[in-house]
């Protein structure tokens, strides 16, 4: 199998990470010094709970902008920040736009009221009932609280992901509806033919970025790899290996490490989309993924019959060699996390250490492989087994096992208690924060 490898950057160079978020950032600055330049050009109401109101409208929209662009899915962030942390941001952004859209409606509902005496319940009614835009703005407050509710941590557990994505969708009728809404009434919006360009070209960018990123990329990129199912690879009891062919899959852009969300077009199936990373690294001719039967649509996958179309979203994720710093590695499994710490294994030069956890020996799926690989390539590899307590990757053990550690790159890949406790040891190691690169395949959006 022939594969690209990648040497680390550069010390000097500035990593791909640090230009992408400070690029966001820098993006979020001026848009927000935009904003405040035209709502203070406009002028200002005689009621300073009106003012208010408007500068937490106009910030509302800014943030609904710049959430429609972190769940773009735009590759070129993607690959440079990743998943994990874009869904972070979406999620702080999502209740950053939430409190801000409620300052709003209080602060104009109320600010009304004190010029008109009515109270806040009958001036929210009348604003309804005799100002253009003001209902449909209503009914977007009304589902961003919702979503905003479902978005808890209490409830998102409780949902199915299916359900969860389902009423995200109402996310974008919201945009719509609040969009009309400024653009019927929104001082900001016409106090100048520059004002109103401004905030057509930041709505059309944000929306033309989502269109881009979650429809026409897919669609193109399936329409041209035709990919399919050639196999279907039983690794244990409940862990199954699909490889998949196509066209033209070496200018796909796909990296070890990363992700697809897989739809395979089966008459039960063809509607659910299911995160499985790559778990060898992509040669120009296949692509491989290896799940374990966690739940309907992972175990369907046994069943899959050679010659499936498949319908792939992606790649996705920033956890591949792109964001090494060092020469030399360590790489982290747990579980069926060995996934995408295979593929690049395969990928990745210099010396690498291999460490993968497991319950017991039966549960170390592709351990055979890691281990021709290892063999291959010159790594060292370590199967630690045992309960989960006492923690077999503590500190000391890993200091023992490498080290050099604070010298690597170290990729980990595992469930969320194991990466946590990981994380924890490479912090009392002294690992530098930059050399330590994981991802939770979350997904934003």
């Amino acid at each position: 199998m022939t594969t690209v490898q990648t040497p680390p950057a550069p010390p000097t160079a500035i990593r791909p990470r640090v230009a992408a978020r400070t690029g966001l950032y820098a993006v979020l600055a001026v848009n927000v010094a935009v904003v405040t330049y035209f709502f203070v050009q406009a002028g200002f109401a005689s009621n300073t709970l009106i003012v208010l109101g408007r500068l937490c409208g106009l910030f509302g929209g800014l943030l609904m902008a710049f959430q429609l662009l972190l769940v773009a899915r735009l590759p070129w962030f993607d690959r440079r920040i990743g998943m994990d942390r874009m869904t972070l941001w979406h999620r702080w952004t999502g209740f950053s736009l939430l409190w801000t859209l409620v300052g709003h409606v209080v602060f104009i509902t109320f600010g009304y009221g004190d010029s008109s005496g009515l109270d806040p319940v009958n001036q929210l009614v009348d604003l309804a009932e005799t100002t253009e835009g003001v209902l449909r703005a209503l009914v977007a407050w009304l589902l961003i609280i919702g979503i905003g509710a479902v978005s808890a941590r209490w409830a998102r557990r409780r949902l199915a992901y299916e359900t969860w994505h389902f009423l995200h969708l109402y996310t974008y009728a919201a945009v719509v509806l609040a969009f009309t809404h400024e653009v019927a009434v929104g001082t900001t919006f016409v106090a100048s033919s520059l004002a109103t360009a401004y905030w057509w070209t930041l709505w059309g960018f944000a929306l033309g970025a989502v269109v881009l990123g979650r429809a026409v990329l897919p669609l193109w990129r399936n329409w041209r790899h035709q990919l399919r199912v050639s196999a279907v690879v039983p690794e244990s009891d409940n862990v199954v290996s699909v490889y998949i062919t196509g066209r033209d899959l070496d200018r796909m852009g796909a990296r070890a490490g990363q992700f697809f969300l897989w739809r395979f077009l089966t008459r039960d199936r063809w509607w659910q989309a299911n995160p499985f990373s790559l778990s060898a690294a992509p040669d120009g001719r296949g692509l491989r993924l290896t799940a374990k039967a966690a739940g309907a649509g992972s175990a369907a996958l046994r069943h899959v019959k050679v010659g499936t179309r498949v319908f792939a979203e992606g790649p996705y994720g920033a956890f591949t060699a792109m964001h090494r710093t060092r020469p030399e590695s360590l790489l982290i499994a747990g579980g069926v996390g060995v996934t995408p710490i295979r593929a690049l294994l395969e990928e990745l030069d210099g010396h690498a250490v291999v460490i993968y956890r497991v319950s017991n020996d039966r549960d170390a799926v592709l351990y055979d492989e890691l281990r021709d690989l290892a063999a291959t390539k010159g790594a060292e590899l370590h199967l630690v087994t045992g309960p989960p307590v006492p923690d077999r990757l503590a500190a000391p053990e890993l200091g023992r096992l490498v080290p050099d550690i604070a010298d690597r790159d170290v990729f980990l890949c595992g469930p969320p208690p194991m990466m946590n406790a990981v994380l924890g040891s490479l912090r009392e190691l002294d690992v530098p924060k930059p050399q330590i690169h994981f991802e939770r395949f979350s997904l934003a959006g």
